[in-house]
């Protein structure tokens, strides 16, 4: 069954990352590949025994300290955060500076490579838009290596029926056309109209969404391109019966029929625990970043328990 978490609807979140107290040490590094160079920031602090260690993987065309690091900051069951900035996303780039094509099948690698350098052997794994897909197939390739898992939004999900999220995902191709053609505000807008269609638009939000999405348009598009690829390649339901135990997020704005399928999820299997999160919609992170570390706190608790 849903959960639902009371917030007020109206007001996404002010959270001025400068005020909050926390106990991590923050540092931003950077890990060399032979095609790709990945900028990651590490949080610690200090513990006595094993640390506990989250991964957080950003979505499409927002780099991952922008994504991740309000709730990174909030969240208290964690000795350890990695968040790295994704292939054509924030401060990781091919050697050469330019833009180019990726697979999903290159982020999971890249993600792995990562982990390995690091040592991380056993985590915990959050995924967004973009990033949900590649933990989804991350869990999938090395399923022993994750322990809780969060999904924000995940991409591969958004519709009970296939058909649907194919044609969805055209869509987004459609709007990355744009993004490759030098149309970056037509191309942003048309993505948004599609993955939040019921958002409350204010001119300050949008401006400032259009400005994130914006930062590497040619590498949005290449991202919006790999999730439409890695849709027409995978087998949905042997990628969920592969999952262990996971909480997904959903915007209470976002479609009907994207609660409708986790409501599904949920119902039949175990493992899936489905929240609302009102007054939200695919931009959930940046809105209820204190409410949904919150939610992720007491979703570890309740695992370990």
């Amino acid at each position: 069954m849903p959960i639902f978490y009371s917030t007020s609807p109206h007001n996404p979140e002010q959270l001025d990352r400068t005020m909050i107290k926390h106990p991590y040490k923050i540092s931003s590094q950077q890990f060399n590949l032979p095609d790709q160079q990945i900028s990651y920031q590490l949080y610690r602090k200090q513990c006595e025994g094993q640390p506990r260690r989250l991964v957080m993987l950003h979505g499409a065309g927002v780099a991952g300290q922008d994504t991740w690091g309000a709730i990174a900051m909030l969240v208290g069951q964690w000795d350890e955060i990695l968040i790295p900035d994704q292939r054509g996303t924030g401060n990781t780039r091919y050697p050469d500076g330019e833009e180019y094509a990726f697979t999903v099948t290159e982020l999971v690698s890249d993600i792995g490579a990562l982990v390995d350098h690091l040592g991380w052997w056993q985590f915990d794994l959050a995924g967004y838009s973009m990033g949900g897909m590649v933990s989804l197939l991350y869990k999938q390739r090395y399923h022993d290596r994750v322990q809780k898992q969060y999904l924000l939004e995940a991409a591969v999900l958004d519709r009970p029926s296939w058909e649907s999220t194919i044609d969805l995902r055209h869509q987004f191709s459609a709007a990355a056309e744009q993004l490759k053609q030098d149309q970056a505000e037509t191309g942003i807008k048309a993505f948004l109209d599609t993955i939040s269609p019921n958002r409350k638009v204010t001119p300050q939000v949008e401006l400032l969404t259009i400005q994130r999405l914006g930062a590497r348009p040619l590498g949005f598009a290449n991202a919006l391109n790999c999730v439409t690829e890695t849709i027409n390649t995978i087998d949905r339901e042997a990628l969920v019966a592969a999952q262990g135990d996971v909480t997904s997020f959903i915007g209470g704005q976002s479609v009907e029929l994207m609660h409708q399928y986790q409501r599904d999820l949920a119902e039949r299997l175990p493992n899936w625990h489905y929240f609302m999160v009102p007054g939200t919609d695919h931009s959930l992170p940046f809105q209820k970043p204190r409410q949904i570390a919150r939610i992720m706190d007491a979703e570890l608790l309740r695992f370990l328990a």
